[in-house]
């Protein structure tokens, strides 16, 4: 396996990992400085002529306001190519499936995802 980890600073636990398997050709990158997160991993699979941008993301509930304008920094540059994001984003007030929310930082993430042409495919909580 091919690893990808971004380790939690200043704090015990936490942090992302991201695994690929090693008969698939990959390589982390890193973005631009105002959207390099504190807990994200960004990496393109090659396949044949095509690259796929795969990042890691973790959005903590009570994330400042200058990290998560970096989330949303990162999620703008990475959509410009083909990609997959995956992640806990911690916005629990979005209704994927009316795509509407009542929350302002829920709002403005959903807008992003909107504007970026993203699809949500996890409709519901995948846990209690």
């Amino acid at each position: 396996m091919t690893m990808f980890r971004k380790d939690r600073l200043g704090r015990r636990g936490g942090g992302v990992i991201l695994y690929i398997k090693e008969s698939i050709q990959a390589y982390e990158i890193k973005l631009e400085k105002e959207a390099e997160c504190d807990e994200a991993v960004w990496c393109n699979i090659v396949t044949g002529n095509s690259t796929l941008t795969v990042g890691l993301v973790y959005r903590s509930p009570n994330i400042s306001t200058e990290e998560n304008e970096k989330i949303h920094n990162a999620i703008k540059e990475v959509s410009k190519r083909d990609c997959i994001i995956m992640g806990d984003f911690n916005h629990g007030h979005i209704q994927w499936t009316s795509l509407q929310s009542t929350g302002r930082e829920d709002q403005e993430f959903l807008n992003l995802v909107q504007d970026s042409f993203l699809s949500q495919h996890v409709l519901e909580a995948t846990r209690g």
